[in-house]
């Protein structure tokens, strides 16, 4: 993780850096986040979130070891070494089984920090602001810390165990839900300077309470709400001014900064607002694989231009998975009247759970080799994919269906390199060819 701190020591010099950090399984978002890295000669934050990558294998069904070999053959395609690699656990803390009593949601989440941490993983996101079955509605900071304080002790106990890079750890008490909020949205209470102030010190007291001195300095951010977020249908855009308070308190902190979840769809200046004001790790997720879902549904539509026939394949494979399996939506689309276009278009794209799904992978795959055994029409492109279009006459493209999508999940994260590296701008701004 030296890499890491040494973009947190260039941030809190006052360079204005700052890294993207990737949240997401799906193998053409991480190749395009390690391909982008390699073009710029910078390094690739991975992350697993603890419901797709955990002990009992998640809803990818890998476990942190072998979601770490998966990365690994992924950056060998990318041409990027491993050694520019980043990997980190997000929400690492009781948020898969928030339904048992809090005494087994711990010890489970305790292997499941011990687990990442022996894999390999080095940014440890310990999050314990949520409540289990047998918690009041709302926990107290001091009992979210002094969790966050146990599951810290197993992460130290297995690197100890295991050796290479200390961990790196991000805390936090004000947690924005993970994959973006449920409910429609109109406006978002900015974290407060003096709760920064509260959540920092009954952090750094229950992990000295709990003889964690060495670790207590490795704490290299805190995950706070700027005023960010997402619905189904809207984005709540960064505005510097009402986080202007909360942006200075955080510079009274020699070795700290702010990580903002939920940046998916701010925009290109508003993430640049966002590093410039001490958010110098930023999430991104959803938005990578929305704009993936974008490409392959423009890429259907192609398909089906070709062959003279409506062909909905891989839309009624998705669409199908999902109706069979409504877990990981149905808390999420609660309203019948728009369900059917949520499911498809809701930014908060519970698709992404589907992808890893046998008949949905088999049909994508099924739709790529039919447009890579042609050349797809540049009329076609023009009229459903005009930005792959432009770039493929520039030559900055190849007309491939694969270079296609993955050109369409690196125009989201280039927006990102671009708020964290602004002086190497220009090295991101070509297309992979």
């Amino acid at each position: 993780m030296k890499a890491l701190l040494e973009v947190i020591r260039a941030q809190k010099a006052g360079s204005g850096l700052g890294i993207c950090s990737v949240c997401s399984s799906h193998p053409l978002v991480i190749e395009a986040a390690l391909r982008e890295a390699a073009r710029a000669g910078e390094y690739a934050l991975i992350e697993a979130t603890s419901n797709q990558v955990n002990q009992f294998g998640g809803y990818t069904g890998m476990k942190p070891a072998e979601f770490k070999t998966y990365v690994t053959r992924i950056a060998t395609r990318a041409a990027l070494p491993m050694e520019r690699v980043l990997l980190g656990g997000d929400h690492l803390g009781p948020n898969c089984w928030r339904d048992a009593p809090a005494a087994v949601a711990l010890q489970r989440s305790e292997q499941l920090v011990s687990d990442y941490v022996t894999a390999g993983f080095r940014k440890i996101h310990l999050d314990c602001s949520m409540s289990c079955a047998d918690d009041p509605a709302v926990l107290t900071d001091a009992v979210i810390a002094a969790r966050a304080a146990r599951l810290c002790q197993a992460s130290e106990r297995a690197w100890r165990a295991n050796g290479g890079e200390a961990p790196v750890y991000v805390i936090g008490t004000e947690v924005p839900t993970p994959g973006g909020a449920a409910e429609a949205l109109e406006a978002l209470a900015v974290t407060t300077p003096s709760a920064v102030t509260d959540t920092l010190e009954v952090h750094r007291s229950a992990f000295l309470e709990g003889g964690l001195h060495d670790a207590w300095p490795r704490v290299a951010a805190l995950v706070v709400q700027p005023g960010v977020e997402f619905d189904h249908h809207k984005v709540i855009d960064y505005d510097p001014a009402k986080a202007g308070e909360l942006s200075k308190r955080i510079e009274r902190e020699a070795r700290l900064v702010y990580e903002a979840h939920s940046t998916d769809y701010q925009t290109a200046a508003a993430l640049a607002a966002l590093v410039r004001d001490h958010f110098a790790v930023l999430k991104v997720g959803p938005a990578a694989t929305f704009a993936l879902r974008e490409i392959l549904w423009a890429l259907v539509e192609i398909e089906s231009e070709l062959d003279g026939a409506p062909r909905e394949s891989l839309k009624g494979a998705v669409l199908s998975a999902m109706q069979r399996d409504p877990r990981h939506w149905q808390a999420y689309y609660t309203d019948p009247s728009s369900r059917k276009f949520d499911l498809q278009y809701s930014r908060s794209d519970r698709i992404r759970y589907y992808w890893n799904v046998h008949e949905v992978r088999t049909a994508c795959d099924a739709l790529v080799a039919n447009l890579s055994a042609r050349r797809i029409p540049l009329t076609l492109l023009s009229q459903y994919l005009p930005s792959q279009y432009a770039a493929i006459r520039e030559g900055s493209l190849m007309n491939d269906p694969r270079a296609l999508l993955l050109d369409g999940v690196a125009q989201v994260l280039r927006d990102y390199a671009r708020a964290c590296h602004p002086a190497v701008g220009a090295k991101i701004s070509g297309r992979a060819g």
